[in-house]
């Protein structure tokens, strides 16, 4: 026999992970210290700059 499910149950259960996942995606965006970010900043610079270097233009 099936299993009973309360639908409001279950929506409110729904939006409580959503919420959840979404609270833990911005703690990993935003809940770095300054100098961490200015690491990531200096090397996506430093990969740009080694990536540009490496560039030929044609003339």
């Amino acid at each position: 026999m099936a299993e009973i499910v309360n639908l409001r149950r279950a929506r409110r259960d729904k939006a409580r992970r959503d919420r959840e996942n979404e609270a833990d995606a911005n703690r990993r965006r935003f809940g770095r210290t300054k100098a961490q970010k200015a690491a990531d900043r200096q090397d996506e610079e430093r990969a740009r700059r080694t990536l540009d270097g490496k560039l030929i233009e044609k003339e």
